[in-house]
Order: C-alpha cells, then sequence, then structure tokens
C-alpha cells in the first residue's frame, strides 16, 4: 500500500509541526527550571555564605541534570525527523 503525494505531504507537515512544538515546550521548560534552581541557590547562597560551596556542587549537578532533558527532546525531535518511527504505521 503506497501512499499519495499529498498524503506524504501532509504527514511531513504534521511531524514538522509536532516536532517544532516539542522542541520548543521542552528547551523553555529546561530553561525556566535553570533559571528557577540558580536563583534558589544564589539566593541560599546569600543567607548562608559557609555552605557556598556545596550549594555550587549540588548546583553543577541539577544544572546537567536539566540540561540532559533538553538533549533528550532533541534527540527525539531528530529521531520524529529523519526516522519516524510512525512511516511504516502510514504506509511509507
Amino acid at each position: 500500500m503506497s501512499m499519495q503525494p499529498d498524503q506524504v505531504l501532509k504527514f511531513s507537515i504534521v511531524t514538522t509541526i509536532v516536532v517544532g512544538a516539542a522542541i520548543v515546550l521542552g528547551t523553555i521548560t529546561a530553561a525556566l527550571m535553570e533559571g528557577r534552581a540558580v536563583v534558589k541557590a544564589f539566593d541560599n547562597m546569600a543567607r548562608q555564605p559557609s555552605v557556598a560551596d556545596r550549594i555550587r556542587g549540588i548546583l553543577f549537578v541539577v544544572l546537567a541534570i536539566l540540561e540532559s532533558t533538553a538533549i533528550y527532546v532533541l534527540l527525539i525531535c531528530l529521531i520524529l525527523l529523519f526516522a519516524n518511527p510512525f512511516r511504516s504505521i502510514f504506509g511509507f
């Protein structure tokens, strides 16, 4: 079963829109959470300067975890764009 060219075009357009929305929502969420983590860390460092080194170490770990979330979003978006697993379901 082969799809018509207009169906392939519609599938490509829908995939592109979904990937665009996913990358925007995924990266905005990660960026907002990173900003909140930094603000809270700086606030706590200002309140308790004696533990600033420990807070800074934890902050770097938290930022790495949050950034990996954005990287996973990018990975899934690239898979949907270039190796879409749903193509076989729709017949191409």
